[in-house]
């Protein structure tokens, strides 16, 4: 007789072999007790015992783990006895007399596969058959036909496998997240082992790797012990079980076991997803009967897209190559793209550590990934899976998966820094310093899990930080001054009163009268209210705050303004390419010079002064892979001088003669540019991916004694941009002689220094004409520019 009071309290694997034999006892009875059906005259003398007969667990007992307090699902199969009503009535009423809630079904085996063939759960238990008692020849035959109808049937059967599990992710949430997880029904929960299982017996996915076995090992112990310590067939981890749960599993708190729970779903649900992944990629190519060529297509240097993911290129070398992890997976990100498991496996096991502190590739890379806004946030979740995000930014294990109490919160306190990572990036054509703002956003609650004000605590781990990432001191000083004070502005506009002179003084004082800290603090407000819930930053919230910051903004009286442009020195010729016509001295002629510098080259290019000159070679600089930061151009005697800071996008040194070469050719108009640029930007399609309307704003400055007028322009980052702009200007009589370029993840900052022919203030009227030019080029090609002035036209 089983013992189902003390049943809940044995280990498992005792569960099951109690189970096992007290229904292997049951069935014996069944068969002793049930008379065999009476033989007709001449016919074949009734099969007796457990001949043709056996009994399966499927579910949870079939795969050995059944849950105290859980159902048995059991399926009594058959070959053809006449007597089987019978015994499955002296099996099933000894089960129910015990208490014991069962699930049962009575099948053949050709009825079994027809079952198994149109219903998705029921061949989903099926393939996890496992014989209990009576005839184990047909208890084998079951489980080879049920799995060969699951191969059969996958194509149909697992697109609705994987909606059932979106819909499931879509009602109960993902277990990483959840104060009171489902540990069975959430996303990561262990639905997602079992489908893994499943997916595998379908043969397009290999087994689950040991980390997602132990992973999903874990949430069946936290399971076991819930319904033991409940006493109730509860799969909801609530918030009064948890101290007593985390206790007999030997962990030190109910945060802690919150924890653990946290990192198990997130490994089941990251292994989840990229099987999925997989299978959906086999069933598009399965029907076809053959595999198609995928082709290759470079994104960044050492990296390429293949198919649907991102991959090493062939002369990638990441054993040398320090900057290659953040590198590609910023090139994945602004490609809205995964990194492929065999390169994350790979850069896991040979990527070098990156030098302290990170060189300015390396910091760049990384601050391109945080700007890719969305498309960053599973990237970055393949970093931190393969232990590689923790190798950058070691402080953050101490933040992983840590739960955050407040029922405002969505996130763990990991997870809610990269969504404000990613809030932010849609707010960095708001504020002047776009890279400060992605990283304080992305650091603002590093304190969190320390004794303490985690404001007050965070403020020099910022600062750690941030020097290590290789920021000036003055950048420093900024970013940690972003994680004391994140949340001085919210705090103050809904727990002061904003109209009295003090509140604003106060705030003032503390942000040390900095304009420049005060934009940056009100787009990170926004950006963590985001992060955290909508009941966090409502519309109210949001209006309270923004009135703070124009009050403050006022009483400061001052406004941020762009920084003065670069300062950069013209390098030698090195290259001179004329026409045959031209000699090489001549006034025509097309001179480029190169010269390497800390952060990639600076080209100057001399050439004949034209209408629209600074747009060609911008558009040159384009065409070549080059990525430009910044830019000055000077004319003396009709002949300009720009100086170019780039960086090569794929790794590969610009040569000098072939700028010179396509810039003659651009000039002469044999070289049809903007059709290239087109076919460039459609050859890379991660480029532009964005779709919120450009910004654009003017500024007035003084620059070397004359006073000019800059325009900013935010606005998505593709293929021939820069050039777009510079000959949309040109074409509005505009003359560029100067620009601050900045890319970062999808988004480019561009100031350009422009003036009139006649040096005089750009009127309203003029500036609107302009705007409307500048946003109908960062959508495609700008007008021709008509003839006129020249790229810079400076007297002297």
């Amino acid at each position: 007789m089983l013992d189902t009071d003390s049943l809940p309290a044995l280990p498992r694997d005792q569960r099951v072999k109690a189970l096992d034999t007290w229904l292997a006892g049951l069935l014996a009875d069944a068969v002793a007790g049930t008379p065999p059906p009476v033989s007709r005259r001449g016919g074949a003398a009734p099969r007796t015992g457990t001949d043709g007969l056996a009994l399966v667990a499927v579910g949870s007992l079939g795969r050995r783990e059944p849950p105290p307090h859980g159902d048995l699902d059991l399926v009594l199969v058959h070959d053809g006895r006449p007597e089987i009503a019978a015994l499955a009535d002296a099996l099933w009423y000894p089960v129910w007399d015990a208490g014991l809630r069962l699930d049962h079904s009575v099948r053949s085996i050709s009825e079994a596969v027809t079952v198994a063939s149109t219903d998705v759960k029921a061949g989903l238990g099926l393939l996890d058959v496992r014989v209990i008692a009576g005839d184990a020849d047909l208890g084998a035959r079951l489980r080879t036909a049920t799995l060969g109808s699951w191969r059969q049937s996958a194509s149909r059967l697992l697109p609705q496998l994987r909606d059932l599990r979106r819909e499931r992710a879509r009602k109960v949430g993902e277990l990483a997240f959840l104060l009171e997880p489902d540990l069975k029904e959430a996303y990561g929960g262990l639905r997602e082992g079992q489908v893994l299982r499943a997916v595998a017996a379908a043969q397009l996915a290999d087994e689950p790797s040991a980390e997602a076995e132990e992973a999903y090992s874990f949430l069946l112990d936290v399971r076991d012990e819930l319904r033991r310590r409940s006493g109730r067939p509860t799969d909801v981890l609530v918030r009064q079980e948890q101290a007593p749960v985390a206790a007999a599993l030997g962990l030190a708190d109910d945060d802690a076991l919150l924890r653990e729970v946290s990192l198990a779903g997130r490994r089941l649900a990251f292994v989840a997803d990229e099987t999925w992944r997989r299978v959906e990629s086999a069933l598009v190519r399965r029907p076809r009967g053959r595999y198609r060529r995928v082709n290759r297509e470079p994104l960044a240097e050492g990296v390429v897209r293949q198919g649907d993911e991102v991959v090493l290129a062939r002369d990638a070398r990441p054993a040398a190559d320090p900057g290659l992890v953040l590198r590609g997976a910023a090139a994945a990100a602004r490609a809205d793209l995964l990194l492929s498991p065999y390169t994350l496996k790979v850069l896991a096991v040979h990527s070098p550590p990156v030098p302290e502190p990170w060189p300015a590739e390396v910091r760049w890379s990384f601050l391109r990934l945080l700007a890719s806004g969305r498309s960053a946030v599973p990237v970055i979740e393949q970093l931190d899976q393969e232990g590689l995000w923790a190798r950058l930014l070691p402080e953050w294990d101490r933040v992983r998966s840590l739960p955050q109490r407040h029922p405002w919160h969505r996130f763990t306190v990991d997870r809610h820094l990269v969504e404000a990572a990613a809030a932010a990036a849609e707010l960095t054509r708001d504020v002047d310093r776009p890279d400060l703002l992605l990283v304080g956003a992305l650091l603002h609650d590093i304190g969190k899990g320390l004794p303490g004000d985690h404001s007050v605590v965070g403020e020099p781990i910022g600062a750690e930080m941030a020097t290590r990432m290789g920021f000036t001191p003055e950048d420093v000083a900024t970013i940690a001054a972003m994680v004391r004070h994140h949340l001085l502005l919210p705090d103050t506009a809904t727990r002061r009163d904003i109209d009295d002179p003090t509140t604003i003084q106060r705030v003032s004082e503390t942000l040390g009268a900095s304009p420049a800290l005060l934009q940056l603090l009100h787009a990170l407000a926004q950006a963590d209210g985001a992060a955290t819930s909508a009941a966090a930053w409502s519309p109210w919230k949001a209006h309270l705050v923004a009135a703070l910051v124009a009050r403050v903004q006022g009483f400061m009286g001052t406004s941020t303004v762009p920084e003065p442009d670069p300062v950069l020195n013209p390098t030698q010729p090195q290259v001179t390419s004329a026409t045959s016509e031209a000699a090489a001295g001549d006034a025509d002629a097309v001179t480029v010079g190169i010269e390497d510098v800390a952060d990639g080259q600076q080209i100057t290019v001399g050439a004949p002064d034209r209408t629209g000159l600074f747009s060609v070679l911008a558009g040159v600089m384009a065409l070549n892979q080059l990525d430009v930061r910044a830019a000055k151009v000077n004319v003396l005697d009709g002949r300009a001088t720009a100086v170019f800071a780039v960086r090569p996008r794929f790794g590969r040194a610009p040569v000098a003669a072939i700028l010179a070469d396509a810039v003659r050719a651009a000039l002469e108009g044999t070289l049809p540019l903007a059709e290239r640029l087109r076919q460039r930007e459609a050859d890379y399609r991660q480029d532009g991916v964005r779709a919120a309307p450009p910004r654009i704003s003017w500024h007035d400055s003084e620059v070397s004694g004359e006073q000019n007028s800059i325009v900013e322009v935010r606005a998505a980052d593709r293929a021939g941009l820069l050039h777009r702009l510079t000959a949309a200007l040109a074409a509005e009589g505009l003359d560029v002689t100067s620009a601050r370029i900045e890319t970062l993840g999808a988004d480019a900052a561009d100031y350009f220094y422009v003036c009139n022919s006649t040096r005089e203030p750009i009127d309203p009227a003029q500036r609107v004409r302009i705007e409307a030019a500048l946003v109908g080029a960062t959508r495609g090609a700008p007008e021709p520019v008509p003839s006129g002035r020249g790229a810079g036209d400076t007297p002297g």
